[in-house]
């Protein structure tokens, strides 16, 4: 009997698979106005089938037989709940809290987190429930070195990333350094890591994004980010690049309250040249959308994690002459930071982000997924969330997880 393929070669495998034209995209990012919120549409709420099947479809058009689109099996055995479910990702308290919501709600994905209690690593459990379900669970972590190391305590600890950049370390020690820490995540049954941190910037250490960052110079975080993320795909783990727009240069901590970044034509100059670089080649990495207000892009109101102008200028790279994207995009933590909780409930901050153009909705806690569910189907089925897109968002993840190839 052939041996089935694991998690990580699954998704290694995937990140193989052929570029999706722009111009494909470009389509699914449409944006379609229908109302606005403090001067800004509410939702992108394009219709039309996943981004990828007009490749597949075009490559069989000389044999005269139509394949399905890139994912139609997968979704066909999937419930409407189940598909939004595979688009939440959530924190919890220990094995038994992610035995729970994945056996009651069957979510895409678990979040370890520094009130995470460790055992569900350290025993192998993680690595178990994540394979309990019929499509694999992600297991992710902030794992970035520094002062933001979740697995210091299981032995996997890592210099904070300006310390990197002021030993003059090279590219290749830093991807090897990488895979050594994915090496050992993945032993532990972690799938993503939301590390490297992309932001330029040139705060004090001690600051919000602060030694998080690499430099305050876009080539040199472009390198180090690139070699770090390219040491954990090296590894099986999947990168995420973070805070898209840019938080290095905003005022203020979005844990806090309101962020606001120099204008959209200073962030193109600087805080946006990594993404326009990593991002033309970027495997399996997905990217994580900040809580940004950014001046001649987003709404006076609106964070870039529920802005369909942001997003969609991650989605296309119109608007900083960057790479189109077609891979997964996460919200930052919707429960925990201010600068949406102050604003919206869970089930509402969620549903903007998926409105916006998110793939997958964030937060620190179990307790309102149901309700989180009840709130996005029923946005589906009032038209209020575009059932194509859920479609789209669900087909990126299960590509990323190693499921689909297309």
């Amino acid at each position: 009997m052939r041996k089935t393929p694991s998690y990580s070669s699954r998704r290694a495998a995937g990140r193989r698979r052929a570029v999706v034209p722009a111009l494909a995209l470009a389509t699914c990012v449409t944006v379609v106005a229908a109302c606005t919120t403090h001067g800004e549409p509410v939702a992108a709420e394009p219709s039309g089938t996943t981004a990828t099947s007009s490749t597949t479809t075009s490559a069989a058009a000389g044999s005269g037989v139509v394949p399905p689109p890139c994912g139609a099996p997968e979704l066909a055995k999937m419930s409407l709940r189940q598909k939004l479910a595979q688009r939440l990702v959530v924190g919890v308290t220990g094995s038994a809290d992610a035995r729970q919501v994945i056996k009651t709600e069957k979510i895409g994905g678990i979040f370890i987190g520094s009130w995470t209690d460790m055992s569900i690593l350290s025993s192998g459990d993680a690595a178990t429930i994540a394979k309990s379900s019929s499509i694999p669970v992600m297991v992710t972590v902030d794992q970035e070195g520094g002062r933001v190391s979740r697995l210091k305590s299981l032995g996997i600890d890592l210099p904070s990333a300006r310390s990197v950049a002021a030993s003059g370390a090279s590219a290749r020690q830093v991807r090897a350094q990488a895979k050594a820490a994915g090496e050992k995540m993945a032993k532990l049954g972690i799938t993503v890591d939301f590390a490297p941190v992309v932001d330029v910037s040139d705060e004090s250490d001690d600051e919000v994004i602060g030694d998080r960052s690499y430099s305050n110079d876009p080539a040199v975080v472009t390198e180090y980010a690139g070699a770090f993320a390219r040491g954990l795909q090296d590894a099986g783990i999947m990168p995420v690049y973070k805070h898209f727009p840019g938080h290095g240069h905003g005022s203020g901590d979005s844990h806090t309250g309101v962020v606001k970044t120099p204008p959209l034509s200073e962030l193109v100059e600087s805080d946006l040249v990594p993404y326009r670089t990593l991002l033309r080649d970027p495997g399996d990495a997905g990217v994580m959308v900040g809580h940004l207000i950014v001046p001649g892009l987003t709404g006076p109101e609106t964070p870039a994690s529920i802005s369909p102008k942001a997003i969609g200028m991650l989605r296309t790279g119109k608007g900083y002459d960057g790479p189109a994207f077609d891979g997964v995009v996460f919200s930052d933590d919707l429960s925990g930071m201010k600068a949406i909780s102050d604003k919206y409930p869970i089930d509402r901050a969620v549903l903007k982000a998926f409105q916006a153009g998110s793939d997958i909705g964030l937060w620190l806690s179990t307790d309102k997924v149901s309700a989180v569910l009840d709130t996005l189907e029923a946005a589906v089925k009032s038209g209020n969330l575009n059932a194509a897109r859920v479609d789209d968002s669900v087909v990126r993840i299960l590509r990323a997880k190693g499921v689909v190839h297309c």
